[in-house]
């Protein structure tokens, strides 16, 4: 498994807690150079985005030969767009997941899902990470302090 992160304490953490194989701090060095040479030219099977814009661009640069990106999210808010011609060269896909689609039309299905997801954590299977939990009435430093990505987990707030 490869992850990719800012700061080089939070790659230790998903080496140590998570069992990542390779890290790459994307701010020192080409994520994609690195899955490149680590792979011997030929890049990984899956991408999992949460950025989108040039990143997502960036993602798909680094799969395999018919790999496939998954976009989960758009947090870069990057206006940048996705240019199909990207996804010819290695026959590559990319598949979006917005959760608020899928539950009117699957409901039954997502109802059952996040049913064993919950009690995979209530039974210990599944372990929720939660970096911090503010008070509600620190609701901006809670904020400020997602948006500096310093978060490693969730951030919760309590009243």
């Amino acid at each position: 498994m490869f992850t990719t992160a800012s700061d080089d304490a939070k790659l230790a953490r998903l080496k140590a807690d998570f069992g990542a194989d390779v890290t790459i701090n994307y701010v020192k060095q080409d994520f994609v150079e690195a899955i490149k040479a680590e792979t011997g030219g030929k890049g990984v099977d899956l991408v999992v985005d949460s950025i989108a814009g040039s990143n997502l661009t960036r993602s798909i640069a680094s799969l395999k030969y018919r790999g496939r990106a998954i976009m989960v999210g758009v947090s870069g808010r990057d206006p940048d767009r996705l240019d199909p011609l990207a996804l010819w060269a290695n026959s590559t896909d990319v598949q979006g997941v917005y959760y608020p689609g899928i539950f009117p039309q699957e409901h039954d299905r997502c109802f059952a899902v996040v049913a064993g997801l919950i009690d995979a954590v209530a039974n210990g299977q599944l372990k929720v990470l939660i970096d911090r939990v503010f008070p509600l009435a620190e609701a901006a430093q809670a904020h400020r302090y997602i948006l500096e990505r310093k978060a490693f987990g969730r951030v919760l707030l309590r009243s």
